[in-house]
């Protein structure tokens, strides 16, 4: 058993690891062609770490990264794919920065009521896709593709100042109003700048979504409509119930991505929100293979690429090549986990054909004897 673990947990690694390597080696092919050193900007990269401003850039990234990427991988391990996380979290975010500018109540309670309302616009956006896949057989795919542009659409309508939108004087950017600061989430002030109070909340997530999925009935029942809808509807599972609960559970966690930056920085939301959260969460999620250490690492590694990439830029190096990384690691970690995983199934068949020659060699000695 102790060896099955073992072998388990360095096929786990062996995925992203290679993912990692592979997305490394043709991003140096990239530098090479480009006339450029193909090692001088990871060096770059790297020695910016020792900055504490940049450190804290890329702590409160990884907060962001990682509510979005779980929310990706609570859909995932019911094999759906959410492609609208994106959608789900500026939507959710601009509507919970309106109610929070709109209403000053004492500090927890403030905050509370913009978390909430954050949460409820993520599932209900979410689960409009839930409704058609479970009623109509919608895909999932298709439904939150769609459901992201028309989000986009929406918020551009919403913000304009006719609406609910508010244009600072001076300037040409729209906002939703400041919230006030009895709706401020306190973070923790370093030399460097400030780490978000709700990347701590993030982090604490994390530990409820290994739990939940992991040690509950209710985490057995939606990773087992996961892998075999049909065979958990047989046990007694609902399976149209889970699809249902999973968007739900997927749009609330997006609608929490926002979060840090909105009650740790900005207080408001605008035109110069950050968008692709939800799609930079994908390759997250696929690299962190749904475990919540590994989403950790993964949100570390793609909040790294994208804090140090103005650094390399000062250099005279392109900072799209933080682009170029991550979009090589998305392709390179799923070819690379096909490969492990036939490597796996190959090696069990491997060791139980071992285990019967075995058993077969013993039955013919204690025959003899």
């Amino acid at each position: 058993m102790k060896k099955f673990d073992k072998d388990r947990l360095i096929l786990g690694l062996a995925g992203p690891a290679l993912a990692l390597v592979v997305a490394f080696l043709l991003t140096s092919v990239v530098l090479l062609l480009s006339d450029l050193s193909p090692v001088e900007p990871y060096r770059l990269m790297v020695e910016q770490i020792e900055f504490t401003d940049v450190q804290v850039l890329i702590i409160n990234q990884t907060g962001i990264y990682y509510l979005a990427a779980l929310a990706v991988a609570i859909g995932f391990r019911m094999n759906l794919f959410n492609i609208g996380v994106d959608g789900q979290y500026r939507l959710a975010v601009m509507l919970a920065a309106v109610v929070g500018a709109a209403v000053e109540l004492p500090g927890p309670l403030h905050i509370l009521l913009i978390v909430f309302v954050a949460m409820a616009v993520g599932a209900f956006w979410a689960g409009i896709a839930g409704v058609l896949k479970t009623t109509r057989g919608v895909s999932e795919v298709v439904s939150t593709i769609m459901l992201n542009a028309i989000a986009t659409s929406l918020i551009a309508w919403m913000i304009l100042p006719a609406n609910l939108g508010v244009r600072p004087e001076g300037s040409n950017d729209l906002t939703t109003g400041e919230i006030a600061e009895s709706g401020w989430f306190p973070g923790l002030a370093l030399d460097g700048g400030t780490i978000y109070g709700f990347t701590f909340v993030a982090f604490a997530l994390g530990i409820v979504y290994w739990f939940v999925l992991g040690r509950t009935r209710f985490g057995f029942d939606l990773r087992a409509t996961g892998a075999s809808e049909s065979a958990a509807q047989a046990s007694g599972v609902d399976a149209k119930k889970m699809v249902l609960t999973a968007m739900l559970i997927s749009g609330a966690m997006a609608g929490l991505a926002g979060m840090p930056m909105l009650l740790g920085q900005t207080h408001t939301y605008s035109l110069s929100f950050p968008v692709g959260v939800g799609f930079t969460a994908i390759g997250i999620a696929l690299l962190g293979r749904n475990n919540p250490i590994g989403i950790l690492f993964a949100s570390l590694l793609f909040a790294f690429l994208d804090k140090t990439a103005e650094g390399i830029g000062l250099e005279g190096y392109p900072k799209e090549l933080a682009l170029i990384m991550q979009g090589l690691i998305v392709i390179a970690v799923v070819v690379s986990y096909e490969l492990v995983r036939q490597y796996g199934l190959r090696r069990q068949q491997q060791k139980v054909g071992e285990e019967l020659a075995a058993q077969a060699r013993k039955n013919k000695e204690v025959a003899a004897a």
